[in-house]
C-alpha cells in the first residue's frame, strides 16, 4: 500500500498545477464572454458582479463535491460511472441525457456565435457572406481539427489560449482605461435593476461550467486532492477575474440604452463586438478585439466538441480507426451544423437552454452524489467539502432556483430587459 501511495505522489509531482488550472480556466471562459454583458444589461454592473461572485462560489463548491465523490473511485472513472454507482440507473440516465443535450446545444450556440463573428470579421475585409454560410465554414474548419486527433485539439487550444489572453488584455486593457464611471454606476433610463437578476441567473451558471473536466483532472493528477482543489480554485478564479474585467469594459463603454438594439438583433456575438468597435478609437485595437472574439469562440467550440466527440464514440462504441472517427464526427457535427444553418441567430436562446440542463449535472447531481457518498463511504478519511449537509442543500437549491428562473423567463413571467 505504501509503495502505491508513493507512486501516486510522484505521479502528481511531475504535473504542473498551472496546467490543470489553465484547463479549467480555458473551459470555463467561453459562453459567458458574449452572453453576460447582454443578459446583464437589465440589472447592470453592480448586480451583475454580485451575481457572478455568488454563482462562482456555488459552482466552485459543486465542482469540489464532484471531486469528493470522484476520489472514492479509481482515477479515470467517468461522470457516468460515478452517477451509476452512487445514485443508481435512473440518475445515470438523467445525467447522461442532460450532458449530451448541453454539449449538443453548446456546439450549436458556438456555430451560431462563430458564424456571427466570422461574418463581422469578413465585413471588415469587405467580404459579405450569408451568416449560415459563415457558420458552416467555421464548423467545418474546426470539426476537421477534432477529427484529426485529441492531440491536435490540445496543441491548437494551447496556442489559442495564449493568443486569447494577449488579445484580451490588449483590447480590454484599453477599454478599461477609457471607462466612464457614470455609465457603470449611474446608467441612464429606468431605476429598477434588481428584478432583472433572476432571468440572468441561468446565463451566469452557463458561464461557470467546467464540471466535465473534474474526472479528467483526477485521471491526470491521480488521487491528489490538494493539487486538484488548487487547480479548481485558481482556474475558476481566473475566469471570474476575466468576466469582471469584461463586464467593466463593456458596461463602462456602451450605454445601457444601446443594449436594447443589441438584444433586438438576437444578442449575437458579432453585434456586441460591432458595438464595442464603434467605441474604440483605434482600428488596431478593434482588430485585437475581433481576433479575441474569434479565438474565444473557437477554443470553446473545440473544448465542447472534443468532449461530445469522445462521449459519443464511447456511447456508440465507434473505434479509433479512420472510419470509426468519421462516423463519430458525423454524429457529433451534422445535427448542430444543420441547426446552425437553419437558425443562425439562436446564440442566446441556446445558451439559456444549455444552462437549464446544466443545472442538473453541474449543481444538483454533484451535490446529491456528495450526500450519498458520505453515507456509502462513512469510514473513509478522504477529502470532504466543509459545510456539511447545509452546504449541499444550498447548492441543490441554487440549481433548482436557476432552472426555475429559466422556465419562468421563457414563459414571460420574469422581467427580461430589451
Amino acid at each position: 500500500m505504501a509503495n502505491h501511495m508513493n507512486a501516486a505522489k510522484n505521479k502528481a509531482a511531475g504535473k504542473s498545477l498551472l496546467g490543470g488550472a489553465m484547463i479549467i480556466a480555458g473551459t470555463t471562459v467561453g459562453a459567458g464572454m458574449f452572453s453576460l454583458p447582454v443578459v446583464g444589461a437589465g440589472m447592470w454592473f453592480g448586480y451583475s458582479m454580485l451575481m457572478l461572485v455568488g454563482i462562482w462560489f456555488c459552482m466552485l463548491v459543486s465542482g469540489l463535491m464532484l471531486l469528493e465523490t470522484n476520489l472514492h473511485f479509481e482515477p479515470g472513472a467517468s461522470f457516468d460511472t460515478l452517477t451509476k454507482e452512487t445514485l443508481g440507473q435512473f440518475w445515470r440516465l438523467v445525467n447522461g441525457l442532460s450532458i449530451t443535450f448541453v454539449l449538443y446545444i453548446l456546439t450549436y450556440a458556438y456555430i451560431s456565435g462563430g458564424g456571427s463573428i466570422v461574418n463581422h470579421s469578413l465585413e471588415g475585409l469587405g467580404i459579405n457572406l450569408p451568416q449560415s454560410v459563415a457558420g458552416l465554414v467555421f464548423a467545418g474548419v474546426l470539426a476537421a481539427i477534432v477529427v484529426i486527433s485529441t492531440k491536435a485539439v490540445d496543441r491548437i487550444t494551447t496556442v489559442m489560449l495564449g493568443g486569447m489572453i494577449i488579445t484580451f488584455f490588449l483590447a480590454v486593457g484599453n477599454l478599461l482605461i477609457d471607462i466612464d464611471t457614470a455609465k457603470l454606476f449611474m446608467p441612464d433610463g429606468e431605476q429598477s435593476y434588481a428584478p432583472y437578476l433572476l432571468a440572468a441567473l441561468p446565463f451566469g451558471l452557463a458561464s461557470f461550467g467546467y464540471h466535465g473536466n473534474v474526472p479528467s483532472l483526477v485521471k491526470y493528477y491521480g488521487k491528489e486532492p490538494k493539487t486538484i482543489i488548487k487547480a479548481l480554485f485558481i482556474g475558476t478564479f481566473i475566469a471570474l477575474v476575466i468576466y469582471s474585467c469584461w463586464l467593466m469594459a463593456t458596461m463602462g463603454n456602451i450605454p445601457r440604452s444601446q443594449f436594447v438594439d443589441i438584444i433586438a438583433e438576437g444578442g449575437n456575438m458579432g453585434v456586441l463586438v460591432g458595438a464595442l468597435s464603434d467605441v474604440m478609437a483605434n482600428s488596431w485595437l478593434n482588430t485585437m478585439l475581433t481576433l479575441f472574439a474569434n479565438l474565444a469562440v473557437a477554443s470553446s467550440f473545440l473544448g465542447v466538441t472534443l468532449g461530445l466527440f469522445d462521449y459519443l464514440a464511447d456511447l456508440f462504441g465507434f473505434d479509433e480507426s479512420r472510419s470509426g472517427r468519421f462516423k463519430t464526427a458525423a454524429v457529433t457535427f451534422i445535427p448542430p451544423t444543420v441547426l446552425g444553418i437553419l437558425f443562425p441567430n439562436g446564440f442566446l436562446i441556446a445558451i439559456g437552454f444549455a444552462a437549464l440542463a446544466a443545472t442538473i449535472w453541474a449543481a444538483i447531481v454533484p451535490a446529491m452524489m456528495a450526500y450519498k457518498s458520505r453515507q456509502m463511504f462513512a469510514e473513509s478519511d478522504s477529502f470532504k467539502v466543509p459545510g456539511g449537509t447545509p452546504l449541499i442543500a444550498i447548492v441543490i437549491i441554487f440549481g433548482l432556483v436557476t432552472g426555475a428562473c429559466h422556465l419562468l423567463a421563457m414563459a414571460g413571467i420574469l422581467p427580461v430587459y430589451g
